[in-house]
């Protein structure tokens, strides 16, 4: 029984039914199908005795269609009841469903036109012929056709049980994930975080291993797309991806988006490391290089314009695990080509993706966490200064820039930065000082003259006063501390500007 709106495939995958004394039956679009190409089937209707109604919108629904996929074989009295109705049992099912996802993911549709494309025969065959998975074959994805092919010519027309079993749970996998899908459409923006939570998404790769090797893993692409992603990336040399690489990558490609001008990211374990931007892309990954070189090793760079040759002959020079980039010159290409453990990515587009607000969903024993991702716009309007000295223009503009880093590292974080380059990062301390102390240290002198950024207040005078040490000239930071007076009569003995900006950015 054969009702599909996809027909990729699907001659291939019927001739080789009828190869293996197979008859076909098809409703009325897929039938007209099979005809144009040669392949002879009767009508759904000759097994109901109704032709389709109500514009195609009931085609399957009948007892006789039902009870011919859902007898048990074994049952005496379901073969009487069958035999004595004159219903011929169902072996096989195909069944692929209205594209109610595309044309979610294409959102040029009215509300009635999807209301339209919401499929109900079609999941209610798949469904049934599942259940009953031990008598009936059910595939629902043209992706399983060489599968099912495979299965019957090596198996004289028949189908193993752990392969019948197999489709069943991959067709309630599909009706459940086709359901969320038109719930999360009807609900709208109204209420983000609905009654029931679904993760929807399908298996892209399996992985060697996850976070460490005795972790097994794979990654899945979210059925309704979003964001360009590091999932769409192509990777033209190297070898594949680890779970960490894609982690850092995602990082990199995020950070990307936050700037307009040539920009390089230096991430290594889920945290950047340097980050620069600049006029000239080559002088932005010397700066984020330079910025921390000893964490850079190993490392994956995310940039936001086409690769260079000057910045490939740099970077020909380090270790660096992989590399994303919007593209890359011809003999910049040729230059990183020839390091053979180097993963190059490309993914066209990077350059123009937009931020959006999508959930950003954690595990936790017994349950998920769930949250929106989207970061207010921080405009120059919104900020307080709330110390006797006022930052000058190029300190304001480091500051929005340290701001902009920040928020992806873990808290508790701390970015100082000269301009617009990261100059040392402390991150992921349980203490805000030490934060400060670690970015002191890392920035190896240059700490000397920068400003500072941190992504909540402080809760003491102390960091202030080792940021000061350090040659801090200017610091930006949420406030709503209960010793806030404290931290700004600090910053005031040290000569600095201080602002507030209300807005708090913890990672953890």
């Amino acid at each position: 029984m054969i009702s599909v709106f996809d027909k990729t495939g699907l001659a291939d995958l019927c001739r080789c039914f009828i190869r293996h004394g197979i008859s076909l039956q098809a409703t009325s679009k897929t039938l007209e199908y099979l005809n144009s190409v040669g392949i002879g089937a009767k009508p759904l209707s000759s097994l109901t005795g109704f032709s389709e109604m109500l514009d195609g919108r009931v085609k399957s629904l009948h007892p006789a269609v039902f009870a011919s996929i859902l007898a048990l074989r074994g049952s005496e009295e379901h073969m009487s009841q069958l035999k004595s109705l004159g219903i011929a049992e169902t072996d096989i099912v195909v069944s692929s469903f209205y594209p109610f996802e595309n044309a979610l993911m294409q959102g040029e549709h009215s509300e009635d036109q999807m209301l339209d494309l919401i499929d109900i025969g079609g999941v209610a065959l798949a469904r049934a012929a599942a259940k009953n998975y031990r008598n009936v074959a059910i595939v629902t994805d043209a992706r399983q056709y060489g599968r099912v092919i495979e299965e019957l010519d090596s198996h004289d027309g028949e189908f193993t049980e752990g392969l019948l079993k197999h489709l069943s749970i991959q067709a309630f996998e599909r009706t459940a994930s086709y359901d969320a899908g038109i719930a999360a459409y009807l609900r709208g923006g109204s209420d983000i975080f609905g009654e029931n939570l679904f993760i929807r998404a399908r298996k892209k790769i399996d992985l060697r291993y996850g976070e460490n090797p005795f972790q097994k893993a794979a990654v899945y692409r979210a059925y309704d797309g979003g964001a360009l992603s590091i999932l769409d990336a192509s990777v033209f040399e190297g070898k594949e991806l680890s779970f960490n690489n894609i982690l850092d990558l995602n990082v990199a490609l995020e950070m990307t988006r936050c700037f307009q001008d040539p920009c390089a990211i230096i991430v290594k374990h889920a945290n950047p490391a340097g980050v620069s931007v600049s006029k000239e892309l080559h002088s932005a990954v010397e700066s984020a290089y330079e910025a921390d070189a000893l964490s850079a090793y190993g490392c994956v760079i995310g940039v936001n314009r086409k690769v260079d040759v000057m910045s490939a002959q740099f970077l020909s020079r380090k270790f660096i695990d992989a590399l994303i980039a919007p593209g890359y010159e011809q003999d910049a290409f040729s230059i990183l080509s020839k390091k053979k453990k180097l993963r190059l990515l490309t993914l066209e587009g990077m350059d123009r993706i937009a931020v959006q607000d999508e959930i950003d969903v954690r595990h936790v024993m017994g349950g998920y966490l769930a949250q929106t991702t989207a970061v207010p716009e921080l405009s120059r309007t919104a900020l307080r200064t709330v110390t006797k000295r006022k930052p000058t223009e190029s300190e304001l503009e480091s500051l929005l820039f340290a701001w902009k880093v920040v928020r992806f590292l873990w808290s508790n974080a701390i970015v100082l930065s000269r301009g617009t380059s990261t100059t040392g990062i402390g991150a992921g301390q349980s203490s805000r000082v030490d934060a400060v102390k670690i970015a002191v240290e890392k920035s190896k002198g240059a700490s000397v003259g920068s400003v500072m950024s941190s992504d909540a207040f402080f809760p003491f005078r102390d960091g202030i006063d080792e940021a000061a040490k350090g040659g801090v000239t200017a610091v930006i930071q949420p406030g709503g501390s209960i010793r806030d007076e404290e931290v700004i009569e600090s910053a005031n003995e040290h000569g600095m500007a201080m602002l507030f900006t209300g807005q708090r950015l913890f990672r953890h």
